[in-house]
């Protein structure tokens, strides 16, 4: 894999004050050499086995308000000149920025990637897991077994002196069960990821992974339909962050913030959750499936606090936003690729633990639903409103987790939920999903440990 690394940095100099010759304010260069790859197998037969390259560099330009983007393939110094000399021609006038001293923000200390392990065969891992799965039951139909990978490198330079390389390698496994009894179908899907190489399944437990998802299928497929209302919700650990994920801080991201898009303007400093609802987005986890060395846009991760004791302290914000908000630069500018624009967007974002444990929260309910897988859903930005569908469910009766339910949905907003969260345990998990958006697809953590809502619109097909 090239390491981008063929321009002197005299050249990288030239480049942008070709680019801001015409007046421009800010010039900046992200470059990328990045190689996909996936591989999938239907009840542990090889069905699929892809590998795509993608390389080239998107060139940024401001002056004012006003942004010009550009993208190429060829990488020569000579083209890259060229390519900024037209770009600077969309604006006249003369040259008013000088480019500042580069200042290298290269570093390994959230993400260090064991290249030698990268394209591992994950072959004997797909089929360990599906092989556990349908030993469980004559019920499982169907295994889908999954392992992708993005082994990224990117280079960005600007004229604020941003000079930085980082190496990215997302790798996760999934599985998705398919259970039947003749009539009705269920599919349970688990997954487990990382930013490094393949060495982080040398003690994966394949066979347990495979065994607990399709024991979630089966029982889901014999559960009945979930008896719709407005009762308190136990939202398990790990992926149940997807709650906050989509209802909160997609609204915390400058995207919306700055256009005015979003039910969190202006609330900083304000009470925005119940006093035990504390928040962080943080790209300096230690290779976490959503963790940056840099941002793409050069600037260093870090561990932002986004709500402390329901008190919001502050947003995700990209270089260009943080003018136009008056706010902090946050290393939170992502893109899926140089094909994209770059903005703000999350990295690894969870509810910090809490003082209860698990077994309390379960105890402490006397009716109620336990979420214990969440899915897909729904969600509007701009009010926080969403409808979320919950893959495995069971009713809390009288204290205890009693039996299985399928078919329910989550109805609310962000802003509400938040406020109504009252009580956090000390099992902080996380889960590991692709977050679409205006930049493209990129990986993200959820995660939060098991939480209560007192109160949430429950949607559901059963009759009491």
């Amino acid at each position: 894999m090239s390491k981008l690394n063929h321009l002197s940095q005299q050249e990288c100099y030239d480049i942008l004050n070709e680019a801001l010759k015409t007046g421009a304010d800010f010039a900046e260069v992200f470059m990328e050499d990045t190689v996909n790859y996936a591989q999938e197998m239907i009840s542990c037969q090889t069905t699929k086995c892809t590998t795509s390259m993608v390389k080239g560099a998107a060139f940024r330009i401001i002056k004012g308000e006003t942004v010009v983007n550009a993208t190429t393939t060829d990488l020569s110094y000579q083209n890259l000149m060229k390519e900024a000399s037209k770009l600077a021609s969309n604006f006249v006038g003369e040259k008013t920025q000088d480019v500042c001293e580069f200042k290298d923000t290269t570093n390994n200390a959230n993400v260090n990637i064991n290249e030698e392990r990268i394209y591992d065969d994950g072959t004997p891992i797909l089929d360990k897991f599906s092989k556990a799965a349908l030993a469980v039951s004559k019920e499982v139909v169907q295994t889908i077994a999954n392992i992708t990978k993005k082994n990224q490198e990117i280079f960005v330079f600007a004229s604020d002196g941003a000079y930085a390389h980082d190496h990215r390698c997302n790798t996760r496994v999934s599985l998705t069960v398919v259970a039947s009894d003749g009539k009705n179908m269920q599919s349970i899907n688990s997954n487990a990821g990382g930013n490094k190489a393949m060495e982080q399944y040398d003690d994966f437990d394949g066979e347990t992974f495979g065994r607990e998802t399709a024991e979630s299928a089966i029982t889901m497929l014999h559960a009945d339909e979930m008896v719709g209302g407005e009762i308190p919700v136990v939202i398990h650990n790990g992926f149940g962050g997807v709650i906050l994920h989509e209802a909160a801080v997609h609204g915390l991201e400058a995207t919306s913030v700055a256009r005015g898009m979003s039910v969190f303007c202006g609330k900083v400093g304000e009470k925005i959750g119940s006093d035990i609802v504390n928040a962080v987005d943080c790209g300096t986890d230690y290779e976490a499936w959503g963790s940056l060395n840099v941002d793409d846009e050069g600037t260093p991760t870090k561990r932002n606090l986004l709500i402390e004791n329901g008190i919001l302290k502050g947003y995700l914000v990209d270089k260009r936003n943080a003018k136009k908000m008056n706010h902090p630069i946050t290393g939170s500018s992502r893109r899926e690729s140089y094909k994209h624009m770059t903005t703000s967007r999350m990295t690894n974002t969870y509810f910090l633990n809490g003082e209860s444990t698990f077994e309390e929260i379960i105890a402490n309910t006397k009716y109620g639903l336990f979420a214990k897988r969440m899915g897909g859903g729904s969600v509007n930005p701009a009010t926080g409103e969403f409808n979320f569908a919950v893959n495995e469910g069971y009713m809390i009766e009288d204290g205890k987790i009693t039996k299985p339910v399928r078919g329910a949905t989550l109805v609310g907003s962000g802003k509400d939920v938040l406020m109504r969260i009252d009580m956090i345990a000390n099992n902080l998990a996380h889960g590991h999903g692709m977050c679409g958006s205006m930049s493209g697809s990129i990986p993200t953590n959820v995660g939060q440990p098991t939480i209560r809502v007192s109160k949430m619109t429950v949607g559901g097909k059963g009759s009491k």
